[in-house]
């Protein structure tokens, strides 16, 4: 690395940092992100009010395991560092492990909490008493794993897919994941068309217990197949309504069990081919 270029402006850095410049920062960690992400939220800890507020960035290279995603989160409660982990490894296993814009991924992938402890509560690790303040934690990672999603390269829809009725959370999930980057599912949404057997098909390949005959595929709550088949009487209109929108809901019952998952994604433009072919990493 050019590290005399990041010496070089390390004091006039420092003589510019002020506790009111999230937006700024927020700002100065874009790649090919088109806006700044940053949320914020409020808890009541031991009786005093704390506050949890992130910044992230991604929208290229984004996956399970967060690929080239940053995201740096702070709050004033005074929490020990093994209670953090065990809350931050939480969340991110539901949030920003549960989002994927084009599978891909890297080695620069980043979540860090951090914990001042100027909200001036007494420090705990009770599970009960710290539930406001996961609540808070969980909602801030939500909110920026859902914002890289709809800042993902050439994205024009933000895509919610979830998977009931699998053998297990797992296998709920990695058919979640493949519904969510297989390519045909992804161009099919940025053509608004409603295309289920696309669904199926990225629910066939992704290697989990499924039986055809149990299957079944909603879109925008409206269930267009169900134990294997056209629902009968099936009437498209609400569906193509809801692929005009910019956030589009796919359910999938697998009719096997318990297991159940969410995942995000977006659809796949030209603009994504646009982004990335036009410069050399």
């Amino acid at each position: 690395l050019p590290a005399h270029k990041i010496v070089a402006v390390l004091d006039t850095l420092k003589a510019s940092l002020a506790e009111d410049r999230f937006a700024e920062a927020a700002q100065a960690i874009m790649t090919t992100d088109t806006f700044p992400k940053a949320a914020t939220r409020t808890a009541r800890l031991g009786g005093v009010e704390v506050r949890v507020t992130g910044i992230a960035k991604g929208s290229g290279m984004i996956a399970p395991d967060m690929a080239t995603m940053l995201s740096f989160i702070f709050t004033d409660a005074a929490i020990p560092a093994p209670a953090l982990q065990a809350m931050l490894s939480k969340g991110v296993s539901t949030t920003f492990n549960c989002i994927t814009i084009d599978s891909d991924t890297s080695t620069s992938d980043t979540v860090l909490l951090f914990a001042t402890g100027q909200a001036g509560n007494a420090p705990t690790e009770d599970s009960g008493e710290l539930g406001d303040f996961r609540r808070a934690l969980h909602e801030v990672m939500h909110d920026l794993a859902l914002m890289v999603v709809r800042d993902g390269e050439g994205a024009q829809k933000l895509v919610q897919i979830t998977v009931d009725g699998a053998v297990s959370n797992a296998s709920a999930r990695k058919i979640a994941m493949a519904i969510a980057n297989s390519p045909l599912v992804k161009t099919a949404i940025a053509g608004e068309d409603a295309n289920w057997g696309r669904i199926v098909m990225a629910v066939g390949k992704a290697g989990e217990p499924a039986d055809r005959d149990k299957l079944g595929v909603a879109v925008g709550g409206t269930w267009m197949a169900q134990a294997g088949g056209i629902v009968p009487g099936y009437d498209e209109t609400p569906v193509v309504a809801h692929m005009k929108g910019r956030e589009i809901n796919i359910e999938v019952d697998i009719g096997l069990g318990q297991g159940r998952a969410t995942v995000w994604t977006c659809d796949l433009t030209h603009g994504y081919i646009d982004i990335n072919g036009s410069y050399r990493s």
